[in-house]
């Protein structure tokens, strides 16, 4: 994993290390932090079993492209698009992607969540999707989190009333985005990875649903696979 340095520290330099990758940093954007890194092997290690030449993958959530770049440098036949909200982090990724030379393999959109991709018809055809959502309740943010937004954006971490509330809308609508067989991958907070795992088995449109801990043993990542087509039908989560 990568050293952890301050957020501060991060935007006075204006750059940072992910993965052994050194990405931009600025403020509109959360700075990439080392404990997404397990986000990020995890998913690396799950495209490897999948065995397929030219892997479509959607960064959801991308902040500053951290994750977009990195499964750009490890899987260089990889296709990724990314996505966020906000102009700041639409911009430190765009600035990340070109700094690295991958913009004829990473395009980076704007818009509320899956909205980005609306004109783009990749329903159906995307092997995998890598999110690391805000997850942070907005009482907790608030309360005894509120020093996180004191240099950093509020929409990188606000979630809702119980810090699902990003989960809960990309597991409906990655549903229409993925493949059969196609892997969603997320990052949750410390003690949500029962609840996220709860959330994609009553959807009834994954399998194969399972955390990962780190190496404190705190599950961290929550991995689903896309069931067929003519499986299920899912309702709303």
């Amino acid at each position: 994993m990568s050293q952890e340095i301050s957020v501060e520290d991060a935007y006075r330099k204006g750059h940072t290390t992910f993965m052994g990758l050194e990405l931009l940093v600025a403020p509109g954007a959360l700075v990439p932090r080392s404990e997404t890194e397990l986000l990020g092997t995890a998913a690396l290690d799950a495209l490897r079993r999948l065995t397929i030449a030219e892997p479509r993958i959607v960064d959801m959530c991308c902040g500053a492209g951290n994750l977009a770049c990195a499964m750009a440098h490890y899987a260089r036949a990889a296709r990724i698009w990314a996505s966020d909200l906000t102009d700041g982090c639409v911009e430190v990724s765009r600035r990340n992607v070109a700094f690295h030379g991958f913009a004829d393999r990473v395009s980076v959109h704007q818009g509320d969540l899956f909205e980005a991709f609306s004109d783009l018809e990749l329903e159906a055809t995307i092997d995998m999707i890598v999110c690391n959502p805000p997850y942070i309740s907005e009482k907790r943010l608030e309360g005894e989190r509120s020093h996180l937004i004191d240099l950093e954006p509020r929409e990188a971490f606000a979630a809702g009333p119980y810090g699902l509330s990003i989960h809960m809308r990309v597991i409906r609508d990655a549903q229409q985005y993925l493949r059969p067989g196609g892997i969603l991958l997320f990052e949750v907070g410390l003690g949500q990875d029962r609840q996220v795992m709860g959330l994609l088995d009553r959807s009834k449109a994954y399998e194969n649903i399972g955390s990962i801990a780190n190496q404190g043993g705190e599950g961290r990542v929550v991995v689903a696979h896309r069931k067929s087509l003519g499986e299920s039908l899912a309702p709303e989560v």
